[in-house]
């Protein structure tokens, strides 16, 4: 039965830092008492758990690895060897893989065989992929309105689907037929008006019109993908708006919600998993109290029933860095405030469930098993992370991933990957694996790295995370005595050993000072004193008592 246990749990042994010897550590004395090892936590869901990858893009092609844990002396099995491209990035549920290669030719492949599906010769284009990978849809610069340069394509079977004319191409307008993540609903922003069709038959046109004056952005709910919610900028005195709509034709007369405010330039808007929620960073290029540099911003909060309209009470004045849902869409997490700026969790009725403190952070990436959270400070911060137990609300441990350009976790909740990546910086590109303690994992750095993204997975595809650590935590591994041989035991390192603080900074003039002082004074260049100068340091001490006592004696003759 050890040995059985021993095999089931020697791949997470080793990605938790113990040795590749674990069979021969649990037959030589360890035992692990918290469970039975005859039936393993969790063996049946790690069976038929997907295997996690990883694309990675450099200068010569991109490449996909297999992901953690390793089993070929901790470094990743290479999936697929590098293919030239000039960009490659998954469908958001993972079954498809668009690749842009230098011939101006769009492959799209199946992820799990990696077999082109279809390939479309198309040139100087901007491409996206519908969330299921069903629709490529391509935009081309166009001189005239007559010619129709956004067209939707079907992946099947390569014909064009639905044909437009589209100006320009910006943020907010593109991709510009819009889905949900289920691909029920899709629509698309015009003038005046959001713009519905059927994505089972795009032959119909446009199906029915939702009719808002004003209308510059627009955000269709994730899953289930039953509202959309519609961005109207300031106009001639009136104020911003961001409203709420069904997007069943027969509910849309009037908005289920509607927040209004001033001071709005753009705006961006995170619907919740279940569709019941929306928050909206207000921000303003022009901070009016001269507080900041970069504008101002606040953080609005809607719900579909109409419950909650209006601002989520943050303790801390200063901008929005960062906010996101958490993957069952009852929480959600906030980094607000001038530095050190603070984090919260909040509830879905907006109360405040836990601070996670302040510190310099503008980043929050939500584990997607829901448990835990990495809260981190990337950019022009130096790079430090905190990762929380959200349920036992905890700090698990903390470390630094300097430079970082992007950074999220793995589908399983187990690992959580940073990558600095060029054009951003062009020096130390590398890519880092952490647990989901903190402790570093793996490292590979790289001459130049343009991407590193894991392949997108249903959380509810892997066993829960809560489960994972439980067991783990609980487990007492310790050395016993073997029959005829005796054995000491070793305390185990932590996980994340405290940093050592770094010496105070000092010139190379300044040591040779100390030197020469040492000599000219009777002092030492370490920092210890010289016989004569403890026997000088005396003599001024004897000297003072005997003034001070000479003094006291005076005063009390005077008196």
């Amino acid at each position: 039965m050890v040995d059985g246990g021993a095999q089931v749990f020697s791949s997470w042994f080793a990605s938790e830092g113990f040795d590749g010897s674990t069979d021969r550590q649990i037959r030589r004395g360890f035992s692990i008492r918290s469970f039975s090892l005859s039936k393993p936590p969790m063996a049946a869901a790690m069976g038929t758990s997907p295997v996690l990858e990883i694309l990675v893009r450099e200068p010569d092609g991109y490449s996909i690895w297999n992901g953690p844990p390793f089993n070929n002396n901790n470094q990743p099995g290479i999936k697929l060897e590098k293919v030239p491209c000039s960009s490659a990035k998954f469908s958001e549920d993972g079954s498809r893989l668009m690749v842009t290669k230098t011939d101006c030719a769009i492959s799209i492949y199946d992820s799990s065989t990696l077999k082109e599906i279809r390939c479309f010769q198309i040139p100087h284009v901007a491409s996206a992929l519908s969330p299921c990978g069903t629709y490529l849809q391509t935009f081309q610069k166009s001189t005239t309105p007559q010619e129709k340069n956004v067209v939707l394509w079907s992946v099947e079977t390569g014909d064009p689907v639905y044909q437009q004319f589209q100006k320009n191409m910006t943020k907010a307008t593109w991709p510009s037929i819009r889905f949900t993540a289920d691909e029920a609903v899709a629509c698309r922003l015009a003038t005046n008006e959001i713009q519905f069709f059927d994505p089972a038959d795009f032959s119909k046109g446009i199906i029915h019109r939702l009719r808002i004056p004003g209308v510059a952005a627009v955000e269709l709910s994730k899953s289930p993908g039953s509202h959309v919610a519609a961005f109207v900028p300031e106009s001639k005195g009136s104020p911003a708006s961001v409203q709420i709509y069904p997007c069943d034709k027969e509910l849309q007369s009037q908005p289920l919600a509607r927040r209004s405010f001033f001071r709005c330039s753009t705006v961006q808007l995170n619907w919740n998993r279940g569709s019941t929620g929306l928050l909206v960073v207000v921000q303003a290029d022009v901070d009016k109290t001269n507080q900041s540099y970069y504008g101002e911003s606040k953080l609005n909060y809607l719900t579909t029933d109409g419950t909650f309209e209006g601002l989520v009470p943050l303790k801390k004045e200063g901008p929005i860095h960062d906010v996101q849902w958490s993957f069952s869409g009852k929480e959600f997490a906030v980094v607000y405030g001038f530095m050190p700026a603070n984090a919260t969790i909040f509830d879905k009725k907006c109360k405040p469930l836990l601070e996670l403190g302040s510190g310099p952070y503008n980043t929050i990436r939500w584990n997607p098993k829901g448990k835990l959270l990495c809260l981190a400070g990337f950019g022009n911060l130096p790079g430090d992370m905190a990762f929380w137990d959200f349920v036992d609300k905890k700090q698990l441990g903390t470390t630094r991933a300097e430079c970082s350009v992007t950074s999220e976790w793995s589908a399983d909740g187990r690992y959580f990957m940073t990558a600095t990546t060029a054009p951003r910086l062009q020096v130390d590109n590398c890519i880092k694996f952490f647990n989901y303690n903190g402790s570093l994992f793996f490292k590979k750095m790289f001459d130049k790295l343009f991407q590193a993204d894991w392949k997108p997975e249903s959380p509810e595809k892997f066993s829960e995370i809560a489960e994972l650590i439980k067991s783990v935590d609980s487990m007492k591994v310790e050395e016993t005595k073997s029959q005829g041989q005796g054995s000491t035991s070793k305390k185990p390192a932590p996980a994340n050993p405290p940093a050592k603080k770094p010496a105070a900074y000092r010139p190379p003039h300044a040591k040779n000072a100390a030197a020469v002082q040492a000599e000219l004074f009777g002092g030492s260049s370490t920092g210890e004193m010289s016989k004569n100068a403890l026997k000088n340091k005396k003599k001024r001490e004897k000297q003072k008592e005997k003034k001070a006592t000479e003094a006291a004696a005076a005063a009390s003759c005077d008196t």
